[in-house]
């Protein structure tokens, strides 16, 4: 949880000292930023015209495109995975037939960290937190009966992400659908993970040529693919402030970016094909400056610092999920109100692609029924409320213009203090983006526990426990699983699967793309777990440095 802007005790009888904003009353964001009683033309400055523009114009700050939701609502993706690949791909049978309009996929913490359902760290984990996938086989049985051509599917995923991509583009070829074909997103955001998250499998410098590689293949091969969702969701998730989230996230890009053109890439030729992860968290009009802000940094900087000319390539897209660690075990059915609120402000604040939190997930996977609760409220923010009928409505209002800026600022400020530290991935290994969200995550809790901050049912309005019903995941499961991944090993060539992986390892120890190996050995049935220990072999594995 994080701090809200509501002071938690607001004196009765102090109206005047409310509309001046003096006293001891404290008025602020969840980033700390000071609120004043009342905003006015004096509070936009430099020069509005060019800052705040049109939508769908340089420097997009009122969204990425002319009509928003006139021409095109957003996708409602709701993130699912449990269990095994068949209860996994039952689930998304039923979230299209309910009117979601893209996949999510989430993977367990096995897969997310690059072991097999069989190693002796995956146990008690697998299926637990989102589904297994070991082999070819697993990812096909989990798009099974889904035209990949048709649907835009999402897999979040990292350290391993470059052999589920392959998995998923010949879980296409499967089909009879050509990579080209194939439109989504993977996650592929390594940095984060070493800032937030923390599922590695690599050092980071061969964790960012497996992301420059699919970031070349996937412009070279798969023309409607993202290949990087840069993510500041778990960066918030982990504590940061809206600020933080935003600076840290935009500078992650930044560097993708750079690696890129490095590698020899035109700007203009992948730029495009970068999309955003962003949290929506529960300070409204906060979150909504947070992505017009961000809109308007990316723009400036592939503009002026990456030379790209086309507009595309300076266009900030992004998907939002409402915020997770904003939900409370106590009284869930409130929950419900808490993901409306943070989605509208992913909606005004003009997001390509949503997902809303089920009310019972701060206590367990969602049910079916709490999940259509949670798709449904997109679906009234969409068709009932209005918001939709023109591009950006909060665009121009003083207050909303002004804490853009105050961000955007903000977001300059962490960006200086980065490259003085020689940049991105020095600062990770210097430990700076975790400090800081590690000391904006213990203040918050201070004030929480002060009684400073409110959550409603938490520290005030207690009462008593509700009872929801919950999803159970069966332990059988992981028997099942292990069994099956025993089978796949028993009947493949053993010869081919030992020659790729030479092949492999052979390409690791070189500069040549790893994507076509990772490929071969997908096809030959190579595991998940199989492929990162060989990798491991040559690129070393990840210890942290604590914190603190």
């Amino acid at each position: 949880m994080e701090p809200n802007s509501t002071p938690a005790s607001p004196p009765a009888a102090e109206s005047e000292n409310r509309e001046s904003g003096g006293g001891e009353l404290r008025f602020e964001t969840m980033s700390g930023v000071p609120i004043r009683a009342a905003y006015g033309p004096e509070d936009v400055t430099g020069d509005a015209e060019a800052k705040i523009g049109e939508p769908g114009r340089y420097p997009f700050t009122r969204g990425p495109y002319e009509s928003m939701y006139r021409g095109r609502n957003w996708t409602m993706r709701q993130f699912a995975g449990f269990g095994t690949v068949e209860e996994t791909n039952e689930r998304f049978h039923y979230l299209l037939d309910h009117g979601q309009t893209g996949l999510s996929t989430a993977f367990d913490m096995p897969t997310l960290m690059g072991y097999d359902s069989d190693h002796p760290r995956s146990l008690g984990e697998v299926g637990r937190e989102g589904v297994a996938v070991d082999t070819l086989d697993d990812m096909e049985r989990l798009f099974q009966g889904i035209p990949l051509g048709e649907v835009s599917t999402s897999m979040t995923i990292n350290a391993p992400a470059a052999i589920l991509l392959a998995f998923y583009v010949l879980v296409g070829e499967r089909q009879g659908v050509s990579p080209e074909r194939l439109s989504g997103t993977i996650q592929t955001d390594i940095l984060k993970e070493y800032i937030a998250q923390k599922e590695w499998c690599f050092p980071v410098e061969p964790a960012m040529r497996l992301v420059t590689d699919m970031i070349e293949y996937s412009t070279r091969e798969m023309p409607r693919w993202h290949p990087v969702s840069i993510s500041g969701y778990h960066i918030r998730e982990a504590g940061a402030t809206a600020a933080q989230e935003l600076a840290f996230t935009l500078k992650d890009g930044f560097t993708y970016v750079e690696r890129a053109i490095e590698r020899g890439l035109d700007v203009d030729s992948f730029a495009p094909r970068l999309s955003f992860f962003f949290n929506a968290h529960i300070d409204f009009f906060e979150e909504i400056a947070k992505y017009r802000a961000a809109r308007r940094i990316w723009a400036r900087e592939l503009r002026e610092t990456y030379g790209a000319e086309r507009p595309e390539s300076m266009r900030l897209r992004f998907h939002t999920q409402t915020a997770g660690v904003s939900l409370t075990a106590q009284q869930p059915l409130n929950n419900i109100v808490r993901t409306a609120l943070e989605a509208l402000a992913g909606v005004l604040g003009g997001t390509q692609s949503l997902h809303t939190n089920s009310f019972d997930e701060a206590l367990a996977l969602p049910t079916e029924e709490a999940v259509r609760v949670a798709l449904r409220t997109q679906q009234i923010i969409s068709h009932e409320t209005g918001v939709t009928n023109t591009p950006d409505p909060l665009g121009g209002s003083y207050f909303v213009e002004a804490l853009t800026d105050e961000l955007e600022a903000e977001a300059y400020r962490y960006f200086d203090r980065i490259d003085e530290l020689g940049g991105m991935v020095e600062a990770i290994r210097k430990n700076y983006p975790q400090r800081e969200i590690a000391e904006s995550a213990f203040e918050f809790q201070r004030k929480l526990d002060s009684g400073e901050f409110t959550i409603v049912g938490v520290n005030r309005y207690q009462s008593e426990e509700e009872e929801v019903p919950l999803l159970h995941i069966d332990p059988a499961l992981e028997t099942k699983q292990v069994e099956r991944l025993a089978a796949t090993r028993a009947v493949r060539d053993s010869a081919a699967v030992e020659s790729s992986l030479a092949e492999l390892k052979r390409a690791a120890g070189t500069d040549q793309n790893l994507m076509y190996p990772i490929l071969d050995a997908a096809r030959e049935q190579v595991t998940v777990g199989e492929m990162v220990a060989t990798l491991q072999e040559v690129f070393g594995t990840y210890t942290e440095t604590p914190v603190f």
